[in-house]
């Protein structure tokens, strides 16, 4: 028996030989590398595409939501409305931007992915002889500027940052922090060669990095540079070009239906400039059902919470929701969770009258009950105008805070115009007896938006002339913007920094990563503790910059990477 074990044993061996000798053994049947995958003009096009994926995975949320909702929230916008007692996000300011928490981690992380992806791009297309010289030329351009916006946001909300530069072939723990003016002045160099490189806007299709988009950033950064000469240049270029201008008139699919102008910039499939939209610079793409492109998420979180919120009905003295079935506009649509919360400075005290931007077509600020019996007499009655706002009970503050408050409808399109990424189709002809408007809260929205619109390029411009002191030039393209809004002009007297992210506000609400427009002009401090009741409570000035995350310092084990001050 113990020779017929040690035979089998022996065979068994030689089986387990065998099979490491001839099956085993790795022998791919094509490695891809940089070498043999980025050679022709269809493999540096895959390399592009994977940038502008990687843009809108920012911004359309989907590195995290609530990294991406960080970028708008815990400002003189919003707060965040779902962080209760004791507060454990951003509502707690002092206590979560710390150097170990994920915002900051994930919004370095994908930017860095950017610039990674965008050298690689920038080194080897030079030596690219199977792509043709324009092309060349058209890719080198785009990875340049996408290199460029991703430093200049790094650079916006952390300050200093390493500039990598070169195609990385091994892993680096040697980094040290450029400063913040060398950061910006490598995002000044990349821009002017891509603008030397870069089609207009009317030569490119819908959605493409073109020259004015160029101009625009570059504008933001020859600011920082405190350069507002060549900023006011810049930002002339773009706004003298025959190819853009501002929408003064009714546009787009719904230009016959009520509404403003102002709102039909945001109605669903009116942003690209092939539907003759002449005011987006560049538009990040979604397309239905494509999980490359997955949708934005900005009107799930936008949109209040309407199923908690209760009226005690007339006739029964019961509790019933203020719309029926405890939904926002119809049983097709559904309502959004009450994250991103505005603030009393937003909603209620930046505004003037007439401007359209507050239309009822924009920010919604009242519905008809229809969460009651039709023959209720409380059944149409308005929410906030007939009083029942006014009668929350103190049990009931979350219906103010979460629940309720004024609707801002640039981030949905309409209900009859839905379009989820998940879902099957367009969903129409939905009415509702009411209200006469439509949100979606779902999750996900295939819509496109806006990296920047020409609006911001007369704000950009009016900046770098109240860095010269000419208040009379601000105010002019201050007011180039107000005038369009319907709203009175501002006179010269009126225009410091406050007064133009006020103006700010008005016009690229929940369009602006507000918390990298407010870190880059050092204001991030002093709006959030003035204008933000709950993260306005322990932000300190060193918040300024958001901390270098620690895991870059410790990871970074062959030189020292600096931390922000303050972050101890």
């Amino acid at each position: 028996m113990k020779k017929i074990r040690l035979i089998i044993l022996l065979f068994m061996g030689i089986g387990i030989v065998s099979c490491k000798s001839d099956f085993l053994d790795e022998k791919p049947l094509s490695i891809y590398t940089p070498d043999n995958s980025l050679q022709n003009q269809a493999q540096f096009q895959l390399a592009v595409n994977n940038l502008y994926s990687d843009i809108r995975n920012i911004y359309m949320g989907n590195i995290n939501l609530d990294t991406y909702f960080g970028l708008y929230y815990a400002t003189d916008l919003a707060y965040n409305a779902t962080d209760y007692e004791p507060a454990a996000k951003l509502n707690a300011y002092k206590a979560t931007m710390v150097p170990s928490y994920f915002i900051p981690q994930n919004i370095w992380t994908s930017l860095y992915k950017i610039i990674t992806n965008s050298n690689l791009i920038i080194s080897r297309i030079q030596n690219a002889t199977q792509v043709p010289e324009s092309a060349r030329n058209n890719f080198l351009g785009q990875a340049l500027f996408f290199r460029a916006y991703s430093y200049n946001m790094l650079a916006n909300l952390y300050g200093g940052v390493p500039l990598e530069l070169n195609e990385l072939s091994k892993p680096r723990y040697d980094y040290v922090r450029a400063t913040r003016e060398q950061v910006y002045t490598q995002c000044k160099t990349d821009l002017v060669t891509a603008v030397g490189l870069l089609g207009n806007i009317n030569q490119v299709p819908d959605g493409t990095v073109n020259k004015q988009i160029a101009q625009h950033v570059l504008t933001e950064v020859l600011i920082s540079l405190k350069d507002y000469d060549g900023a006011i240049a810049s930002a002339s270029e773009v706004i003298k070009y025959s190819g853009v201008s501002l929408m003064q008139n009714r546009f787009g699919r719904r230009a016959d239906k009520p509404g403003d102008v102002y709102r039909d910039l945001f109605e669903y499939d009116n942003q690209n400039y092939s539907k003759g939209n002449r005011e987006g610079l560049l538009v990040i793409q979604t397309s239905l059902n494509n999980a490359a492109s997955v949708g934005d998420v900005t009107a799930w979180a936008i949109v209040p919470s309407y199923p908690g919120v209760r009226i005690t009905e007339a006739n029964s003295g019961t509790r019933m929701p203020i719309k029926s079935n405890g939904r926002f506009a119809s049983n097709i649509s559904s309502n959004g969770i009450g994250w991103i919360r505005p603030t009393s400075h937003f909603l209620y005290e930046i505004w003037t009258p007439n401007d359209i931007r507050n239309s009822v077509y924009n920010i919604v600020r009242d519905i008809r009950i229809t969460g009651v019996p039709t023959n209720s007499p409380d059944y149409g009655k308005w929410y906030v105008k007939d009083g029942y706002k006014a009668k929350i009970a103190p049990q009931d503050f979350r219906d103010s805070i979460r629940g309720f408050y004024p609707v801002i409808r640039k981030a949905s399109p309409s209900s009859e115009d839905f379009v989820a990424a998940a879902g099957p189709a367009m969903i129409t002809n939905v009415a509702d007896a009411f209200d006469g408007f439509y949100l979606n809260g779902s999750q996900r929205v295939s819509i496109q938006k806006y990296m920047a619109r020409l609006s911001e390029t007369y704000l950009l411009r009016a900046e770098a002339y109240l860095g010269k002191g000419i208040t009379n030039l601000a105010a002019d393209d201050i007011n180039v913007i107000r005038r369009r809004a319907k709203a009175p002009d501002v006179s010269p007297g009126q225009v410091n920094i406050d007064y133009i992210l006020d103006e700010r506000l008005r016009e690229l609400y929940m369009e602006e990563f507000r918390a990298v427009t407010l870190a880059r002009l050092g204001k991030l401090y002093d709006r959030d503790k003035r204008y933000n009741p709950k993260s306005g409570l322990t932000i300190e000035q060193y918040h300024n910059l958001w901390p270098i995350p620690s895991n870059e310092i410790t990871q970074n084990t062959e030189a020292k990477l600096e931390q922000n001050p303050g972050y101890n």
